[in-house]
């Protein structure tokens, strides 16, 4: 056991095949296609096979053909063996010389006060998809949540489409504007408890850890802005997002927030986001 917890330190030690490990963890439990993990990191394909391969032999991700493509997963259960090894085999458990109890930290009810639950949605240019789900969530859960949403671009702009297709829904637009994430890393920006990912380039960037470790998750939905044809064809795009974040966001708002442990709720959240 312990040759394999050294092989696997070794394994993380290189800085690119950790690169490849986080980002698997970022996008947790999501499969993801060997291609779109090597245009991520800025990889040569022959390269991250090299990296993929090496964490594969560790058990540290799994890997499962799916017709031509490979498809990787972080293995959860040998993240949770590394860890254990290292702070309660290692220091037999002893409070004094182990990290906080994490297991305890997140093991606690969701600590829900008088205020509101401050909800972030993410995307690359905060012009749509991420456009769209705060407004449904404003709109659906206004007295419940406040909703926000940010890109990680610098420039952009709200998307016209978007914009028309909200207000064909009755949502009032007046209040949108494209944002970037810097707004929301500062130390006077509001305090997030949850954090959901929306466009898949936004979850596989490396951002800054978020303060007070949010609930966080990736709702993936095609780019309804990179659809080419009719305009008749781009509005059924920009109708199928909204509907996707639509389904999932109304899912969301009906969780029992009061009843669960941030665990459960990091569970709850896996789930909504495999709803179309």
């Amino acid at each position: 056991m312990e040759s394999l917890l050294t092989d696997r330190l070794a394994v993380l030690s290189h800085p690119k095949r950790l690169a490849v490990f986080r980002l698997l963890m970022r996008r947790c439990p999501d499969e993801i296609p060997a291609g779109e993990i090597t245009e991520a990191l800025d990889l040569r394909a022959s390269t991250a096979s090299v990296y993929l391969s090496a964490l594969t032999q560790v058990d540290l991700i799994l890997q499962r053909r799916c017709g031509t493509r490979l498809l990787y997963t972080v293995n959860l259960d040998a993240a949770r063996e590394v860890i254990a090894e290292l702070f309660l085999d290692c220091c037999r458990g002893r409070a004094d010389l182990c990290p906080p109890r994490f297991s305890d930290l997140l093991g606690s009810i969701f600590p829900m006060t008088d205020k509101k639950i401050n909800v972030l949605f993410v995307c690359t240019g905060n012009s749509a998809r991420s456009i769209f789900a705060e407004t449904i969530l404003r709109d659906m859960g206004g007295d419940q949540f406040t909703a926000y949403s940010a890109g990680t671009d610098h420039r952009s702009e709200l998307n016209p489409f978007a914009v028309h297709m909200l207000k064909s829904k009755g949502h009032d637009v007046s209040p949108l504007r494209s944002k970037n994430i810097s707004e929301f890393q500062g130390p006077d920006a509001p305090k997030m408890d949850f954090v959901f990912t929306v466009c898949d380039h936004a979850a596989n960037e490396e951002c800054p850890t978020w303060p007070g470790h949010p609930v966080s998750g990736h709702w993936g939905v095609p780019d309804p802005v990179k659809t080419e044809g009719t305009d008749a064809e781009k509005c059924l795009a920009f109708h199928q997002a909204y509907g996707a974040l639509h389904n999932r966001i109304s899912a969301f708002t009906n969780l029992s927030f009061e009843n669960l442990n941030q665990v459960s709720l990091q569970k709850h959240v896996d789930e909504i986001s495999k709803q179309d």
